[in-house]
């Protein structure tokens, strides 16, 4: 099984910010066989830190974006569409929640950005809240998006620091692969290097989809060797 640990870094880190932080990160990691290591940084950063990360030449880590537009290239002020970013990110994050809270974002414009993400030839990291929200994604069975990474990151554990427990994060798994379309479920929700190894352990569960702990690229990096041993 093919595993992943996604760090969304949100609003957060300036390109020197960045910069610093794959310095730091680069100095501990080592690579994993199966293990792919994927980081989210803002847009701005996005153009330069790819030209860095590839002097830095880390295995298996790649870009994702964190947010892409429902609609192709076109008059869309202030859009950034899939095929901008192509060769930049091979991730893009659809449908996080806060992007539903703050920005009002609609089933409807989350089933767009994975269409335009995988006409780009990218691949989705869709983000739900309860398992049975896939059933609102039937539109996607004609999608070729079977590499998508759907991400189960219900709401309650993201605004309250609550992680899921391990028993609630198995059974959402269970009915993500069993409801469809894509068979990589991620758990995110308060994850720390603490409880991080509680997931892992969960056979239905093939990574980990971290924010706040992915700031710190000491924390990341302990986060990562927990792979390790599961």
């Amino acid at each position: 099984m093919q595993r992943f640990l996604i760090g969304n870094w949100k609003c957060y880190k300036s390109l020197a910010d960045a910069k610093s932080w794959f310095d730091a990160f680069a100095a501990l990691y080592t690579p994993r066989d199966g293990l792919s290591v994927i980081i989210a940084p803002p847009f701005v950063v996005l153009e330069s830190l790819a030209e860095y990360l590839k002097k830095l030449d880390l295995q298996n880590v790649f870009l994702a974006a964190q947010d892409i537009s429902p609609f192709p290239k076109g008059a869309y002020t202030g859009a950034v569409a899939a095929d901008m970013v192509r060769g930049l990110v091979d991730y893009v994050i659809v449908g996080h929640s806060e992007r539903r809270r703050y920005f009002h974002e609609t089933t409807q414009d989350m089933i767009n950005k994975v269409y335009e993400t995988v006409d780009a030839d990218l691949l989705p990291i869709l983000c739900v809240d309860k398992p049975d929200e896939l059933r609102q994604f039937r539109a996607l069975q004609d999608c070729d998006c079977t590499k998508m990474i759907v991400a189960y990151s219900p709401v309650d554990a993201l605004n309250f620091r609550i992680p899921a427990s391990p028993a609630e994060v198995a059974a959402a798994a269970d009915t993500i692969v069993r409801t469809g379309p894509a068979e990589s479920v991620v758990y995110g929700g308060a994850v720390d290097r603490d409880n991080a190894g509680r997931y892992l352990e969960l056979g239905g569960i093939c990574g980990l989809f971290v924010g706040t702990a992915s700031l710190e690229a000491k924390v990341f990096i302990d986060i990562c060797r927990l792979f390790d041993a599961r």
